[in-house]
C-alpha cells in the first residue's frame, strides 16, 4: 500500500495542472447537478415492514383519500373572545386552502367539533391528496399564506410540521466551527499557505460530496439530516486528513528531505493512515445498511461517499497542491524555529512520560470517572421528531401547546386505526361496536370514525390516547391496542391494524433500539479484524475496542443528561428535555467507532515505528505519543469544533447530533487515545505487539507505518550508488 501511495503521489504531483482541472470540473458538474436536480428532502422516518407500515399501505389500497399526509391547524381567539365570534374569518381561511393544489379537503373547527370547553381554542385539520414526502413546498406556502390572514385579524393561528415543512437547513452559526478549525490550523503550523492548504481541499471535497447528494435527492428519498451530517463528516475528516499528510511532509521538509521526494513519502506513510482510517469510517457507516432501516442507509450511505470523496482529494489534490506550493509550505520563521538548540521539548513527551510512569493510576481514574458519566446511559429514552420537540416559538411547537392547553397532550399525536369490518354486518353497526370497545381500553380519551371504504370492507378511526405522542404511557397504549386484536376481533369482528405518525414513529424507535446491539457487534468485530491486520497484534484491537465502548458510554450519557433530562439546557439552547432522536445512539455509535479508528491508526503506528526501529516498549509509546500528540492535538480539536458548530443550529436533531460527536471527539482523542492508551501500551509492554505465527503468516502486510516503503526507497538509492561499469 505505501509503495502504491508513493507512485501515486509522484504521478499527482508531477501532473499537478491536470490534477487540480480534473478536480475542479468535477465540483463545477456536482454544483451544476444540485442547482438543476435537486429535489425534496424529507422529516418523515418509514420503515417497510413494521406493523404501522403494513396497516397504512393496506389504507392506501382500500382507502387511499385516508392515507395520504393530513395537518393541524390551531386557531385561538384573542382573550375575551370565542372563536364562534371569529367564525367568517376562519372559514375564509379554511375555504382558501381547501382550494390549493394537493389538499383533498380542509374541516374548520366548526365542523370536526374540536374545540375547546371555552370556545377560545379549535382545531381544524387539512388532509393531503398525497403522502408526506409528495407535498409540494409551493403547497405549504399556500397553506401558510392562507393561516396569515388570521393572524392579520388578531387570531393567533399555528399549524403543525406537515404544513411548516421547515426542512434542516444550513445557516451561518454552523461556520464558526470551520473558522475555529482555520485558527487551530494557523496556530498548528505557523504558516498561512501550509493553514490554508487543509480547508481548501477540504471544501473542495465537501463542495463535490453535497452537491452529488443533492443531485440525488430528485431519485432518492433522503431524510433533511442526511446532508447535514454528511456536511458534518465531510468537513472534519476533510481538514483532518490534510492536516495528516502536510504535517508529515512539512516535518520531512525542516528534516532536510527535498520537497518532491517529501510529497510522495508523505503520502506513503502518512497517505496509508489517512487511506485505512478513511477505509474505517466508510465501513461504519456503510455497516448501516446491515440494520435493514432504508432511511438510515441512505444517510449513512450519504456520509461514507463523502468521506470516500475526503480520502482520494487527500491522497490526489493535496499532493498536486503541495507541488504548486513547492518550498513556501515551510516559512523561514519555521525553519528558523525548528533549528533552535533551546527549543522546548514537545508537550506529547513529556505527557507520555507522566502516563507512563503511573498508568495504573491513569487506567482506574479514566474508567471511574468515564463510567459516571455513562450512568444517565440506563435512562435513555427514543423517539422520533415531533411537534412537542420543535424549537421554542415556531409554528409547530406554539400548535403542540395550543392543542395539550385545549384538549390534553393525546391529541397532538393521535393513532390512526385501521379496521377490516366483518362480512355481512352493516358496516356502521360494526364500526360502533368497535368504537365502543375501543372506548374501554385504559389510557383512550376518545375514538372518533374517520371514513369507511366505498364497498363497506375496511373503516379507518381515530383514536386520541390519554398522554402525549412521544411519551411511554402511549408507546404502552399502542403495544396494549396489539396485543388486544384476537380479543377486539371476537368481541366484534373487526380486525385492526394501528398506524398514523405517532404509531409510526413508535415502530421505527423500537426498530432502531432493537438494531443496536447487532450493530455494535459487527462493528465491534470489524473493528477487531481491522487493527489485527494493520497492527499485527492482539492485545492493541481490543483494547482499542474498549476505549471505543468507553467513549460511546460516555457520550450517550452526556447527550441524556443534557438532551433528555435538561441538564445545562439554557447554556446549549435546549429549552426542554424531550426523548432522544432515535437514530442517533446507532449513528453516533457508527461515526464515532471511526473517527476513534483514526486517532488510535495515527497514534499506534508511531509506537509502533519507534518499536520497529529498536526502541523499547515503553519509550516507544513515549516516543509515538511525542511524534503524534501535536497533529493528533490539532486535528481532534479541528472535528470537535466543526461538530460543535452545529450545536447552535435551531434544530434539535442536529443539535443533539453535533454535541455528541463533538463531546465524543473530545473524550475519545484527549482521555482514551491520548491517556489510556499509552497507559494500557505502557502495562501491556513487549505483549503488546505480540502475534501468533499462524496468524502471521496469513495476514496481509499493509505497512501502515511505511517501513517496506523505507526498504525500498533505501534499496533504489544504494543501486543509483553504484558505479556503472566502464
Amino acid at each position: 500500500m505505501a509503495k502504491l501511495l508513493y507512485r501515486l503521489a509522484h504521478a499527482a504531483r508531477r501532473r499537478r495542472g491536470l490534477v487540480l482541472g480534473i478536480w475542479l470540473l468535477v465540483l463545477a458538474v456536482a454544483g451544476v447537478g444540485a442547482l438543476g436536480f435537486a429535489g425534496q428532502t424529507t422529516n418523515q422516518f418509514s420503515i417497510p415492514g413494521v406493523e404501522s407500515q403494513q396497516a397504512l399501505d393496506h389504507l392506501k389500497e382500500k382507502l387511499p383519500q385516508a392515507a395520504g399526509a393530513s395537518g393541524r391547524i390551531v386557531f385561538a381567539a384573542p382573550q375575551g373572545r370565542t372563536l364562534a365570534q371569529e367564525q367568517p374569518v376562519i372559514d375564509g381561511v379554511i375555504a382558501q386552502i381547501g382550494k390549493t393544489e394537493q389538499v383533498a379537503g380542509a374541516f374548520s373547527p366548526f365542523v370536526t367539533q374540536a374545540i375547546s370547553q371555552d370556545g377560545r381554542i379549535g382545531l381544524a385539520q387539512v388532509q393531503f391528496s398525497v403522502s408526506p414526502p409528495e407535498v409540494k413546498e409551493s403547497t405549504k406556502d399556500a397553506i401558510k399564506n392562507a393561516v396569515q390572514a388570521a393572524s392579520n385579524s388578531g387570531i393567533e393561528a399555528a399549524y403543525s410540521q406537515e404544513i411548516a415543512g421547515e426542512m434542516v437547513a444550513i445557516g451561518v452559526t454552523e461556520g464558526i466551527g470551520v473558522v475555529i478549525a482555520a485558527i487551530v490550523l494557523i496556530l498548528t503550523f505557523g504558516s498561512l499557505v501550509a493553514a490554508g492548504l487543509p480547508m481548501l481541499t477540504a471544501l473542495i471535497g465537501v463542495g463535490i460530496g453535497i452537491g452529488g447528494l443533492y443531485a440525488l435527492t430528485s431519485v432518492i428519498d433522503m431524510s433533511s439530516t442526511a446532508p447535514v451530517l454528511a456536511l458534518m463528516l465531510g468537513l472534519a475528516v476533510g481538514i483532518d486528513y490534510a492536516l495528516f499528510i502536510v504535517h508529515r511532509h512539512r516535518k520531512q521538509v525542516l528534516g532536510g528531505m527535498e520537497v518532491n521526494e517529501s510529497i510522495a513519502r508523505a503520502i506513503g506513510t502518512a497517505g496509508s493512515a489517512v487511506f485505512f482510517a478513511g477505509l474505517t469510517v466508510i465501513i461504519a457507516l456503510v455497516g448501516l445498511t446491515v440494520v435493514g432501516i432504508p432511511f438510515l442507509s441512505v444517510m449513512g450511505l450519504a456520509a461514507a461517499a463523502t468521506v470516500a470523496i475526503a480520502v482520494l482529494v487527500a491522497l490526489t489534490l493535496v499532493p498536486a497542491i503541495l507541488g504548486f506550493v513547492g518550498e513556501k509550505i515551510v516559512s523561514e520563521k519555521s525553519r528558523a524555529k525548528d533549528m533552535d538548540p533551546d527549543k522546548k521539548e514537545a508537550f506529547g513527551y513529556r505527557w507520555g512520560r507522566a502516563v507512563s510512569k503511573r498508568p495504573i493510576t491513569a487506567l482506574v481514574l479514566i474508567v471511574v470517572s468515564l463510567g459516571a458519566i455513562a450512568i444517565p446511559a440506563f435512562s435513555l429514552e427514543m423517539g422520533l421528531p415531533d411537534d412537542s420537540t420543535a424549537p421554542e416559538g415556531s409554528p409547530q411547537q406554539r400548535a403542540n401547546a395550543l392543542v395539550t392547553e385545549a384538549f390534553g397532550p393525546g391529541f397532538s399525536g393521535p393513532l390512526v386505526v385501521v379496521a377490516d369490518l366483518p362480512s355481512g354486518v352493516n358496516p356502521q353497526q360494526a364500526l360502533g361496536a368497535l368504537v365502543g370497545k375501543l372506548s374501554t381500553v385504559k389510557d383512550v380519551t376518545r375514538v372518533v370514525p374517520a371514513g369507511v371504504s366505498p364497498d363497506g370492507t375496511t373503516a379507518v378511526l381515530q383514536l386520541i390516547p390519554n398522554s402525549g405522542p412521544s411519551t411511554e404511557a402511549t408507546k404502552d397504549l399502542v403495544a396494549q391496542l396489539r396485543a388486544q386484536t384476537g380479543e377486539i376481533r371476537a368481541q366484534t369482528g373487526s380486525t385492526i391494524g394501528i398506524t398514523g405518525q405517532t404509531a409510526l414513529n413508535i415502530d421505527v424507535s423500537q426498530k432502531l433500539s432493537n438494531a443496536l446491539p447487532t450493530y455494535l457487534i459487527v462493528i465491534v468485530g470489524l473493528s477487531l479484524i481491522l487493527l489485527a491486520i494493520m497492527f499485527r497484534s492482539i492485545l492493541v484491537p481490543i483494547k482499542a475496542t474498549a476505549g471505543f465502548l468507553l467513549t460511546v458510554a460516555a457520550s450517550i450519557g452526556a447527550v441524556v443528561a443534557i438532551f433528555q433530562w435538561g441538564w445545562l439546557g439554557d447554556l446549549l439552547g435546549v429549552t426542554h428535555g424531550s426523548p432522544i432522536i432515535s437514530f442517533l445512539p446507532i449513528l453516533m455509535t457508527g461515526i464515532l467507532f471511526g473517527l476513534a479508528m483514526d486517532y488510535e491508526v495515527f497514534l499506534v503506528s508511531g509506537m509502533r515505528e519507534s518499536f520497529v526501529h529498536g526502541d523499547t516498549p515503553k519509550q516507544a509509546v513515549v516516543d509515538g505519543l511525542g511524534h503524534s500528540a501535536r497533529v493528533v492535538t490539532a486535528a481532534a480539536l479541528i472535528m470537535t469544533a466543526v461538530f460543535m458548530g452545529f450545536v447552535f443550529s435551531h434544530d434539535t436533531v442536529i443539535k443533539s447530533m453535533g454535541f455528541a460527536l463533538a463531546f465524543g471527539v473530545l473524550i475519545d482523542a484527549f482521555v482514551i487515545r491520548m491517556t489510556l492508551v499509552p497507559a494500557l501500551m505502557t502495562l501491556f509492554g513487549k505483549a503488546a505487539w505480540w502475534f501468533p505465527r499462524f496468524l502471521d503468516r496469513i495476514t496481509p502486510n499493509v505497512d501502515v507505518e511505511g517501513e517496506t516503503l523505507a526498504r525500498h526507497i533505501g534499496q533504489q538509492e544504494r543501486h543509483e550508488k553504484v558505479p556503472e561499469p566502464v
